[in-house]
């Protein structure tokens, strides 16, 4: 009897480190997975010490509706956790963030673009591609924000999509949510109220709408943007500001 409990003991591991042998056979390497996510086998990263972090908001971004599978999408439930952590994380002393988005949800962008302001560490914005709608003001919410020569900036009113109740309390709200655009933009940057409402309602530059497309170039002589630059510049101000937050903080610990 214990020797036939101990042959069925033997099969069934054999069959279980069968089966355990053919998931990990099926089972995609590390190297080929990078292939298959990336394109690409060796794939760069931050050094674990590294004290600068890298926040990418891209596409659209994604409020309080889910978009459809196949849009490209920054879900800001991913992005506020991240920023709670970086203001934690004692290791990062600047934040470096990459726009390329159409814009999106109002409040979530404006949610993501108060957490940044907010942020007691250094943070740098830089514009690739473009950095539309309600992408302006995450833009501008950083300590010194830059944009890429072609990249663009869409300044437009807000829009609503889907059912419209036609009451005057609709119209109010809708009016005050742009207001709190406005407020914001002008507060972080070095652009006038007038002129930016005054791009924003611009008739005649974007093809049968309202608002202003802005390249590189004239959103910094606009005050929109800080500086024309790439990744390079974007990362060497980031240093500099984080040499002076470490220069303050040495004064009053003294």
């Amino acid at each position: 009897m214990d020797e036939e409990m101990n042959i069925n003991h033997a099969e069934t591991q054999e069959v279980g480190n069968q089966e355990q042998q053919t998931e990990q056979e099926n089972k995609p390497s590390g190297l080929l997975e990078k292939i298959q996510q990336l394109g690409q086998t060796n794939v760069p990263q931050l050094s674990p010490d590294s004290k600068i972090h890298c926040l990418t908001i891209v596409g659209q971004i994604e409020g309080h509706m889910q978009l459809p599978p196949h849009n490209k999408t920054t879900k800001y439930e991913h992005l506020i956790p991240q920023l709670v952590a970086i203001e934690q994380n004692q290791n990062i002393e600047g934040l470096l963030v990459i726009l390329n988005t159409i814009g999106g949800d109002v409040e979530a962008g404006l949610a993501i673009s108060e957490m940044l302001a907010s942020l007691s560490k250094p943070s740098v914005s830089i514009v690739l591609g473009g950095g539309h709608s309600i992408g302006v003001p995450i833009a501008v919410s950083c300590d010194y924000s830059f944009i890429a020569e072609t990249a663009t900036m869409t300044i437009h009113p807000i829009r609503l999509t889907g059912m419209v109740i036609g009451v005057p309390a609709t119209f109010e709200y809708l009016d005050k949510m742009q207001e709190r655009v406005v407020n914001f933009v002008t507060k972080h940057s070095n652009i006038p109220e007038e002129k930016f409402k005054e791009l924003m309602f611009a008739k005649g530059n974007l093809t049968r709408d309202i608002g202003t497309n802005v390249v590189g170039h004239d959103a910094v002589d606009m005050g929109l943007i800080h500086e024309v630059g790439g990744i390079g510049k974007a990362m060497k101000k980031l240093n500099e500001l984080i040499d002076i937050n470490k220069s303050k903080t040495e004064v009053i610990v003294q």
